[in-house]
């Protein structure tokens, strides 16, 4: 299944790509490799870029004290630390880092009602660089759970992603599990959590997003 935000890129792709071989072939000498070659990169191209849009379903399994992975990735950073945008105090902070084969997608870690979106203009620092949370160009999402618990995410956009996308607006009522955004081509998702949920995984484990269970809330 290929994901919305893909269709036009796609498309356009398509249609340039053909367009190219077309004038490769037609100005190539009848004995040239270049126009196969040619091909041959086109044909990879596409496909490297096809894969990047893929959005296989998820079954999310639902849970009110589970944070469920917001994206696919690895796990790069587990550590306290000072939230200073909007909760102003100190947080547990699990941060996920997308290369650009992972699926892009990004899901709600938990149920509950949008209390607060802003989204930030800024850099394009390396996705684990130590300041992308902070300067990057980047969405801050808080959702507040049944249980009246928040917790915070944060799309961060890397070197080569270049556009965030979000689904959500202050006030939404969200599922656990469902969309909540898209960051094209390589990123990161920071989920802050309250310090009493106990974190369920480690650095350098791979995550998928809307299965992977990351931490337990104590309600």
């Amino acid at each position: 299944m290929i994901h919305r935000e893909g269709h036009r890129i796609l498309i356009v792709l398509l249609v340039l790509l053909a367009a190219l071989n077309v004038v490769v072939y037609y100005f190539s000498p009848p004995t040239s490799v270049y126009f196969n070659v040619f091909l041959t990169f086109s044909v990879l191209l596409y496909l490297l870029i096809l894969q990047f849009f893929r959005n296989p379903r998820r079954l999310t399994p639902a849970h009110t004290r589970h944070v469920i992975a917001p994206a696919d990735g690895k796990v790069v950073v587990i550590e306290e630390t000072e939230e200073t945008e909007y909760f102003k105090d100190r947080r547990r902070q699990v941060s996920i880092f997308m290369s650009p084969v992972n699926v892009h997608v990004n899901r709600n870690p938990v149920e509950g009602v949008v209390k607060y979106f802003k989204y930030h203009a800024g850099k394009y620092l390396v996705a684990w660089h130590p300041k992308s949370s902070t300067e990057n160009e980047r969405t801050t999402i808080v959702i507040e759970t049944p249980g009246n618990l928040q917790i915070m995410m944060r799309q961060i956009a890397g070197a080569l992603a270049k556009r965030i996308v979000w689904y959500v607006k202050e006030g939404q009522a969200v599922g656990q599990g469902e969309e909540f955004g898209f960051i094209k081509f390589g990123s990161r998702v920071d989920v802050f959590l309250p310090l009493n949920a106990k974190v369920l995984v480690n650095i350098g484990q791979k995550t998928v997003g809307g299965v992977t269970v990351i931490a337990e809330l104590e309600e």
